[in-house]
Formats: structure tokens, sequence, C-alpha cells
């Protein structure tokens, strides 16, 4: 085959296609399957891993006070500590247990799609998908937005960026995809910077409002009075924040973008392919922590916004509305250090998609391409960046950067996919004999479908635009998978010893296979095969053959392996079996593989299928079977171009 000369178109496409997924592995880019083989221990220390993931996760920080306080108003901060309690001690625990179940980072959608085979199987994780695409591409542009929100609402810039909102967001999101297209190691580079900038800053904002809080003792005395007023009671207090704490569902947002980047996690040295315990270890103590620090953090900013900040600055168009934090820093501690605040704030919420991004990167070809359901092209980075960001520039002109249009749907993936994972953890620890950690995380799974159900009525709208992406994925999908169906899917052929016995042997005359769909496997059945295809074929008695015989197994698998067994029947006849997705896939590919053993063409017979071609044609998209002939013979001729090579099909 000729090298072509070197373009630069051809320079352009080798630079989009280099490598296949090279997130955080230390290495340049390369295949998925090969990155199967790697030894475990590569990647990043779990510290560096968590700051990719909290600047989803802290980002938060920038607008959860202020949504917090529109929710709850006076109860804030009872209901964030409602919410801490959720997570210390619901999404923690399930997602350390779901670490260890799909440590490869596969998550709840991986764990969830074990249960269900078939044609069911891949539509339930294209749903789960359609969910994680409304989490994850929403975060990259409600944090986007935020961000573009503090850099307009800033003193400074507020008059010379005004009613620049979309496009500033836009460029935001456009610099988040050209990070990508550089490299992911530079990625957690900046996410490790970020992240520890912003958390000291806020530990500043955090202290100095804490002061003043001390100071001013009155401002906790005149919320405590009003809160008295407005609810009665302690119980009646906990009661109302237990049903208005779904509405801060946002700060749950970090758990599943925490599993999705576990890949890149550095475990121990001894680390297997089945048993990476040190990724694993390494990814609780991630979740943990991240945990920890943004609980901390969560309970001391409401208490601070609420008590400091006047509740209708916290209103659309008010001074704290998406930016309570950077409100008191500009307050407390002047517009200087306000200033850098906004920069930092700016910096990690733009940053934020950068995990979003990395969950997407690891989701999406991980599951589509292998399911026939995206191009080949899907498994490399470069190209999914270009498309994802593409697909964010939509959302963002869509919502008009507005982030509180933006939180129903971001609200309801976060809570679809924690419920997921619950229910998930919930059904291995049953089959697992524990019997007190399936009751745990029943209730914990009972929990969130409340949180989940509350958020979907309080916000319909985060269902509708969920059921858009889920809609988008399954057409785009299934529309590749039919662009896809002659494809020679098969990755490897295997020969038991039998079987190459008979194509050895065969190849010293005219290799002649015969497809045959087994039915009694009785000697008439056999006989009368072999006389229908000689009176067919007009060919004469002493040829002889040898019968393919494919079992349907899975047909909504789209590649696999193929493993070929050979055995005699009735003392006479020479039978291959093959267990396959896809009748023609399995006989196109065992030709091909008889070509290359043995040097010689073969040749197949087939007979006609009775039928409306069209619904034949439906049979073999949807169940691997149908139109048998000329979809064989179209696979053999996308896989070989060359028709002096290309095995020879009969019909008749």
């Amino acid at each position: 085959m000729a090298t072509p000369p070197d373009t630069r178109p051809g320079r352009l496409r080798a630079w989009m296609l280099e490598g296949l997924s090279d997130m955080g592995k230390g290495k340049p880019s390369r295949p998925l399957e090969r990155e199967a083989h790697e030894p475990e221990h590569q990647g990043q220390p779990w510290w560096r891993v968590m700051c990719l993931t909290g600047v989803d996760y802290f980002s938060t920080l920038g607008y959860q006070p202020g949504i917090a306080a529109l929710a709850a108003g006076l109860l804030s901060p009872v209901a964030t500590i409602v919410l801490v309690i959720v997570t210390l001690a619901g999404a923690l625990p399930v997602y350390r247990r779901v670490a260890e179940e799909s440590p490869r980072g596969e998550g709840s959608i991986a764990m969830l799609s074990r249960l269900l085979s078939f044609w069911k199987g891949k539509l339930f994780v294209l749903t789960l998908l359609g969910f994680a695409a409304t989490d994850f591409l929403i975060t990259i542009t409600l944090s986007a937005a935020d961000a573009s929100t503090h850099l307009v609402e800033n003193p400074h810039l507020a008059e010379a960026l005004h009613d620049k909102q979309v496009v500033i967001t836009m460029v935001l999101i456009a610099l988040l995809g050209a990070v990508f297209l550089k490299g992911f190691l530079e990625a957690i580079g900046v996410a490790v910077a970020l992240v520890g900038i912003y958390l000291a800053l806020n530990v500043v904002v955090v202290v100095s409002g804490l002061w003043h809080v001390v100071t001013e003792g009155h401002v906790v005395t005149d919320w405590s009075t009003a809160l008295t007023a407005e609810h009665g009671n302690v119980f009646a207090m906990v009661g109302v924040a237990l049903l208005v704490f779904p509405k801060l569902a946002l700060g749950l947002s970090g758990f599943e973008t925490g599993v999705a980047v576990m890949p890149h996690v550095k475990g121990d040295p001894d680390d297997t392919e089945e048993r990476p315990a040190g990724r694993i270890r390494g990814t609780k103590q991630l979740l943990t922590t991240a945990a920890l620090i943004m609980s901390v953090f969560l309970i001391s900013t409401s208490f601070i916004t609420t008590v400091l900040i006047p509740q209708e600055e916290f209103e659309s168009g008010g001074d704290a509305n998406g930016r309570a934090l950077a409100y008191l820093a500009h307050e407390y501690l002047g517009n200087t250090f306000g200033t850098v605040y906004d920069v930092s704030t700016i910096a990690i919420l733009w940053f934020a998609g950068a995990s979003a991004m990395a969950g997407l990167l690891n989701l999406m070809p991980r599951y589509l391409p292998k399911y026939g359901m995206a191009p080949h092209w899907a498994r490399a980075v470069r190209p999914m960046v270009i498309v994802f960001t593409l697909v964010a520039f939509l959302v963002t002109w869509i919502f008009d950067a507005d982030v509180d249009a933006q939180g129903g749907a971001y609200a309801t993936g976060v809570l679809v996919l924690i419920c997921s994972a619950a229910i998930a953890v919930t059904i291995a620890a049953r089959k697992a004999g524990q019997r007190g950690w399936a009751i745990g995380f029943g209730v914990i799974s009972a929990v969130f479908l409340y949180t989940t159900v509350v958020n979907v009525i309080e916000r319909p709208d985060g269902v509708k635009i969920g059921a858009c992406f889920i809609a988008g994925i399954i057409l785009i999908s299934l529309l590749s998978r039919l662009g896809r169906a002659f494809e020679l899917r098969v990755t490897h052929v295997e020969l038991d010893e039998m079987a190459e016995r008979f194509i050895r042997d065969i190849s010293h005359r005219t290799p002649r296979f015969i497809a045959n769909e087994p039915d009694q496997r009785d000697v008439a059945e056999y006989r009368d095969k072999i006389e229908q295809i000689r009176t067919d074929n007009d060919l004469p008695t002493t040829e002889d053959f040898v019968f393919v015989e494919v079992t349907v197994t899975d047909p909504s698998e789209f590649e696999a392996g193929l493993t070929v067994s050979g055995e005699v029947l009735h003392d006479r006849y020479r039978v291959l079996t093959v267990e396959s997705s896809s009748v023609p896939n399995a006989l196109a590919a065992l030709l091909l593989h008889s070509r290359d053993l043995t040097g010689t063409r073969p040749h197949i017979y087939f007979e006609w299928t009775e039928g409306n071609p069209f619904a034949n044609f439906v049979r073999f998209f949807l169940f691997g079977q149908g139109e048998v002939a000329p979809v064989t013979r179209e696979v053999l001729r996308e896989a070989e171009p060359d028709r002096a090579r290309r095995p020879r099909v009969h019909v008749g």
C-alpha cells in the first residue's frame, strides 16, 4: 500500500486522530484498547486528580450560596446542613462503593448495564448517557456563564462589558476546548493551580465573614429572630429545610466526575487489571477529601452570606445574585482583593468544565463506538472535544448564558446519575450477600429518588432538556449504527484444532462452504442441503463442502471476537459452529480468515431468504439475521476492495 504524501491536510488529520484518549496517563495518546493492557499504576497522584474534579465541585461555591439563599431564604444554613448530611452519609458511601465496582471509571452506567442485555440494555445505557451529557455539558456552559457574570458584574468592568455576557461565555468555552486540544496533562496542571488559589482565597473570605459576624453580634440575633418569626420553632425549620434542600442539589455535582476521572488516579506498582487496589484506594481518598472540604465550605459560606447580605441583594438584578462570596469580598476586603477574588472565581468557573469535559471524553468513546453508534473517530480525543465545544456553544446560545435558566437541567442530570449510582450499589450489595449494606444503600436510594422527584416537579425544564439530549444521542447513535451496518466488525477469529484442520484440508482443493441455518441437524438436513446446493449451482458430485452454522447470541453487540469450533456429524458431515451477534459478519470474517490462513480464495453458498427485502434488512439490523447472502457479500465488498482477492458468494 502506497504511503500518502506528507501534505498539510494529512498532517492535520493525523494530529486530529493522534491516538485515542490520552487522558492522564503521562504518555502520548493511544487507543483505548491499548490502554486497557497497560500497567494499572500509571497516572497522577490522587490529590492532583482531586483538583481536576474539584474545579467542578469546589467552583460551585461561586454560585451555591446565592442559589441556597434564593431557594431557602433565611433557612439557607439549615438546608445546607441537610445537604451536607446527605453528602457525607449518602453520596459519599455510594460513590466509594462505585469506585470499588467500576475501577475503570465507567461508574454506575456500567454497573447497571450489566443487569440488562440485548437492545434494552443498550437503550438503557444511551438514556443514562443522555443524562450524563446533560450533567457534564451543562456543567461546562453554566460554569462559563457564571464566570462571565462575575466578569460583567465587577465594578471596574461593568460598564465596558455590559450586555456582552453571551460572547464572553462562548470565548471561555472555546478557551477550555483549546486546553483539551493541547493535551490532558496540561488540564490537570492548570486545575491544581486554580483549586489551590481559589480555596486559599475562600478561606480568607470565610474568616473575614466570620470575624464580622462575631464583631457585629446583632446580625446573628437579627437572623435568629427573623427565622423564629417566620417558622415558629426548630421542628418547623427542620421540616421546611427537608422540603427545600433538593433545590440545593447543585452542591452534589462533583461525585460523578470524581468517578469518571478515576482511570487517571495513580495506583500501586502491583495493581492488576482485575483488581487495581491502589487506584481504588486513591479514588476513595479523593472522594472523601473533596467531600469533607466542600462540606466545611458549604456550611460556613451559607451561614455568613445569609446573615451578612440583605435578602434583596440575592434577587435577580441584585449585587449578590450568582456571586454572594464575591459580594462579601468586595464589601469587607476592598475592591482590590475583591477583584483578585473575582479573577480567581472566573478562572475556576471557566475551568470547571474541565472535569466535565474529562468525564465526557471518558464515557462517550467508551460506549458509543463499541456499540457501533458512533464513527471510529469518536474514539479520538480532539474530534470529540470539538464536537462537545460546538454543542456547548449551542446550549449557551439557547439559554442566553443565563445561570438560573440552566440550573434545573444541571440539577436533574446530577440527581439522576446519583440515583442510578445508589440503585446500582444497592443491587451490588444485595448480590454480594451484604444485607446491612443493601438496606443502607436502599434507604439512600429512596432519599435521592425523593430529591429527584421533588426537583423534577419544581423544575420540569430539567427533564425536558435531558430528554432532548437523550433523544439526540439515541437518534444519532441509531443513524450511525445504520451507516456502519455493513462494516466487518469481528475483532479477531480463533479456530479450534478441528476447525483449522477442516479449513486446511479443504484448501488443497477449491474451498467450498455452505451457510446452513441449523434445524434438526439430522442426516436428512445435511444430505438435502448438499443436494440442493449442487443442483442450484450446477456443481459436480465430486466437490466436497464444509458446513458453517452461526448461532446469534446478542444481536445488539457490535464488535466481538469469533470462536470457531469444528465437529463431524453423523460420521460424514464436517460442520463449523460459530456464535456471533450477526450471521453475515461472522461468515464474512470466517471467509477472510480462511483465505489469509491458507492463501486460497474460498467460496460460500447460500439459498435466497424468503420474504420482503426491507423486512429482512430490519431483521438483520436489529437481530443479526435476515437477508444473509447479499449482506455477507456487501460486508466482504467493503472489507476487501480487491475483487481478485475477495471470497466468492454464490446464491441459488
